[in-house]
């Protein structure tokens, strides 16, 4: 170990820490007993870690110095606290001092009406620890199911070794603003007048108070004798939900070392394939996607799935040997929400924008100086010289041709974009996503090729009244437009 807990025994007194009269006195100096626990609670997002560690010490009646130094590590010495887990009617820290001619180094002198063994918690921050995810999901031959492995690897630079250590990781989003603000209110400052360290420094502090609430928030880890019996609980406190997950047994995570640790596992996790148009996420294609639910029913769902790498692969036909589709980086995934992996483009599914018709109509003409509007068809309107257009409305009569080369039916979705205030009509079941934003779509079958006809109406200058998309598919007249093949 880098840093060291020393008991101080006197057969005498301590000499500068203790009266000065005192000088020359012997003092016998006796290791503390190794940890008997060690639990690692690892918050990335501010390079903070809490430690807390259990050791059995000895104490006799009357005063106890214990002796704490973070010597050639990253520990925070603000942070370091004492805490008895038994016996603690009887134990009580008199006072705390850092000794001048010691550098890093701090003593607890412990009041003690307690003869004998007693169990004591260490606590403190420390950063140089972090640690990422990765996943990797293997589809079965069919594409029905998939099996899933978890892994973390954790990263120790803070100069300190743990041996035995029991690994938890805060995932999830946490939103430090609020925090910061409450902070910068308490010091009677304004957030927006702090430089970039106060900004940080308020940065640690609430990360701080996020990983200690969550801790409060936790089943008592040494209830019951030990850390194992602690569970996995979603922890809510403001605008922020995260989540403290842990891997199970124990590991050795030296200093300067990295050290991947398996997570979580599922066998048959159910898997959907779906092909999607969405330009936004994906760009002006149609992806082949795999979907799966972070849920029970799937295994996978005991835990909200942290940020990570996932490398996909799927069994080939023969049962022999993997082929690989994809690598991807995935966002936080809570309980129920769905694991989506991008595979790419399919060459052997088609897809094209075809645009049938454009034109324009119910124009609307603005004379100078007059406010009145008239409207272009009306029977004895002239256009004169001075007239500008005030509004019309724009169609376009489009297609998404969609064809099917593969030997399985597929499942297709297309989320169309359609801003200002428009109508959205066709024979398609589709469905508003949101205010600008249409959804449809179907299955194909092996071999078939399918046109998904559409016009877009949008309302231009005077003409429009909203900013959204309405969906029309009971009007016989515009529906006459999809009668036809596409060319």
């Amino acid at each position: 170990m880098k840093y060291f807990v020393l008991f101080l025994v006197f057969l005498g007194l301590l000499g500068t820490l203790g009266d000065s009269t005192a000088s020359g006195k012997n003092i016998d100096l006796s290791t503390v007993p190794d940890r008997d626990t060690v639990q690692l609670t690892i918050y990335n997002s501010a390079d903070l870690t809490l430690v807390r560690e259990t050791r059995k010490v000895v104490f006799k009646p009357g005063n106890n110095p214990l002796q704490f130094s973070w010597a050639n590590t990253l520990i925070d010495p603000t942070s370091v606290q004492l805490r008895f887990l038994n016996h603690a009617e009887k134990l009580d820290v008199l006072d705390t001092t850092f000794p001048h001619d010691r550098p890093q180094v701090l003593v607890w002198n412990v009041g003690s009406e307690h003869a004998g063994e007693a169990v004591i918690e260490i606590s403190y921050f420390t950063s140089g620890v972090s640690w990422s995810a990765d996943y990797t999901v293997i589809a079965n031959a069919d594409e029905s199911a998939a099996s899933v492995e978890g892994f973390v690897t954790v990263v120790n630079n803070s100069g300190e070794d743990y041996e035995d250590a029991q690994v938890r990781l805060v995932v999830g989003t946490i939103n430090l603003v609020e925090q910061i603000a409450e902070l910068a209110r308490r010091s009677g400052r304004d957030v927006s007048r702090l430089d970039r360290e106060e900004v940080d420094a308020f940065k640690l502090r609430a990360a701080r108070q996020n990983v200690v609430a969550a801790e409060a928030a936790m089943a008592d880890p040494y209830g019951g004798g030990g850390y194992a019996g602690t569970p996995k609980q979603i922890v809510k406190q403001g605008l922020s939900e995260y989540f403290i997950f842990t891997i199970e047994g124990t590991e050795d995570i030296p200093t300067n070392s990295r050290k991947r640790l398996p997570s979580f596992a599922a066998d048959a996790a159910p898997l959907e394939v779906q092909y999607r148009y969405r330009p936004q996420q994906y760009g002006e294609r149609l992806v082949r996607l795999f979907l799966m639910t972070n849920d029970t029913e799937s295994e996978m769902g005991t835990s909200p799935l942290p940020d990570g790498q996932v490398r996909v692969f799927r069994q080939k036909e023969d049962g022999r040997g993997l082929s690989f589709l994809a690598r991807q980086q995935v966002k936080y995934i809570p309980i129920g929400d769905d694991l989506e992996l991008n595979l790419g483009v399919d060459p052997n599914v088609g897809f094209e924008l075809i645009t049938q018709r454009t034109f324009r109509d119910n124009l609307w003409m603005r004379q100078q100086g007059i406010k009145v509007l008239t409207r272009v068809d009306q029977p004895g309107v002239q256009i004169k010289d001075k007239s500008s257009v005030a509004g019309w409305d724009q169609h376009q009569v489009m297609a998404r041709r969609v064809r099917n080369d593969t030997p399985r039916p597929i499942d297709v979705e297309i989320r169309q974009a359609v801003y200002g205030d428009a109508t959205f009509t066709s024979r398609l079941d589709a469905t508003r996503y949101d205010n600008h934003n249409v959804v449809f779509g179907g299955t194909l079958q092996p071999g078939e090729r399918y046109d998904a006809v559409y016009q877009v109406s949008t309302r231009q200058g005077a003409n429009s009244k909203q900013n959204r998309v309405e969906i029309v598919d009971d009007d016989p007249a515009a529906l006459n437009i999809f009668a036809g093949p596409v060319e």
